[in-house]
């Protein structure tokens, strides 16, 4: 961890910018740039900081990178990106991908995951993730020349290696489930919070309304007139308050959602870990298959029904000539398949304990990230409380004094 790029570089996200221009497709598109800020943590020379370097991003660009990072690294449990469209949100807020407030939270999110990249043990030592930080011009032609696109796997083949794997791996079986769970039980969660949101904006504004009663009672009284005004004051002050907190609140809710985005980045390692040992198995079932054949053209029999050897009744038995062939080239293939199987093996032994080792990583972040914000959340739900509790007590105080 000493020697990740987090403790090198400052990396920021410093601002979010509305554009207009022409997409691939030469149509005019509006889209938002974001403006990446690094800097060396070492001064460059003694009593002076180091220069800011900043460079402009799209949002497409960080989904270039998430997408390379991801087939590049399949043992890796990959940060996510937030949302590209505003999912879960309180419905009071706006869903609009071009919203100030969605764009600012996006622009917190942004920044969050370059954070998570560079503080990877793995990650931050990629060149193209540098690059991606450093080099504004030519960084997409840098990304798209290592052929990452021809290594990701098709959704199809995944599909097929999940349910044709004979002898899962029982730990990647159950974190698949696990991940399942945790996107459903943080969606619910935030499903609810939506609701709880909208429920505690109405009562804030009722008391716009005790506001508005006291005022207008005021105008009419005497000797309570100025008690009924100050109460009216403190109900308005804290009615209007609410946009704010729930604006803070969707902080929070975002930090919940990043969670539910880590979910697919665990399916993404256990679907691979799935397509390798799919891979394994059909090596070895071929490998079979071969040495099944070459024993059956060196003694002559047939095991099982073919059709190579209902043509061989039919029109007469191989030469010993012609025999002696196909061994030799069973023989090679035989050979062949061996060293195959055995860099498979390898591969996926390398692979699951690399993969286990980042899971393990990843676990012990989600736990404090988790409790973190689950911590923050109630503190804020006690602070908005009190707030109340408080407004109530100022409202005695007034109506004592009448």
């Amino acid at each position: 961890m000493e020697d990740c790029l987090a403790k090198k570089m400052e990396i920021t996200v410093s601002e979010a910018e509305k554009r207009t221009g022409r997409n691939a497709m030469n149509m005019q598109e509006t889209y938002t740039a974001y403006l990446i800020e690094t800097r060396a943590v070492e001064p460059q020379t003694e009593g002076q900081c180091a220069p800011v370097d900043s460079l402009w991003r799209r949002y497409s660009e960080f989904e270039l990178l998430r997408n390379y990072l991801s087939v590049t690294y399949p043992h890796i449990v990959v940060p996510p990106l937030p949302e590209k469209r505003a999912d879960f949100v309180w419905h009071k807020l706006s869903a609009d991908n071009m919203d100030p407030d969605f764009v600012e939270r996006r622009r917190i999110g942004l920044e969050n995951f370059l954070l998570r990249v560079a503080s990877h043990p793995g990650l931050c030592q990629d060149k193209i993730f540098y690059s991606f930080l450093t080099q504004e011009g030519g960084w997409k032609e840098m990304v798209n020349e290592t052929g990452f696109q021809l290594k990701a796997d098709s959704r199809l083949k995944a599909l097929n290696a999940t349910f044709r794997v004979k002898n899962p791996d029982k730990r990647f079986t159950e974190l698949k489930h696990y991940s399942d769970e945790l996107q459903s039980v943080i969606s619910h969660l935030l499903r609810v919070r939506a609701r709880v949101a909208d429920r505690l904006y109405g009562v804030y504004k009722v008391h716009g309304n005790y506001g508005r009663v006291f005022s207008e009672w005021s105008a009419i009284e005497k000797e309570m007139g100025d008690g009924l005004q100050s109460a009216g004051h403190h109900m308005d002050v804290y009615a209007a308050s609410i946009d704010d907190i729930l604006e803070e609140e969707e902080h929070y809710a975002d930090q919940l959602k990043e969670y539910l985005f880590y979910a697919e980045a665990l399916r993404a390692v256990c679907r691979k870990h799935e397509l390798m040992q799919y891979d394994l198995e059909m090596a070895a079932q071929d490998l079979t298959s071969k040495k099944q054949q070459c024993e059956e053209l060196a003694t002559g029999t047939v095991r099982t029904f073919s059709l190579k050897g209902m043509t061989s009744k039919l029109f007469g038995q191989e030469t010993p000539e012609q025999r002696e062939a196909k061994i030799k080239v069973l023989e090679e293939q035989i050979q062949e398949g061996e060293e195959q199987l055995k860099s498979k093996n390898l591969e996926g032994r390398d692979f699951v304990k690399s993969a286990w080792a980042d899971i393990e990583r990843f676990k012990e972040q989600k736990n404090h990230d988790l409790k973190e914000a689950l911590i923050n959340y109630a503190v804020m739900q006690i602070s908005m409380c009190k707030k109340g509790i408080q407004v109530w007590t100022n409202a005695k105080e007034c109506f004592s004094k009448m």
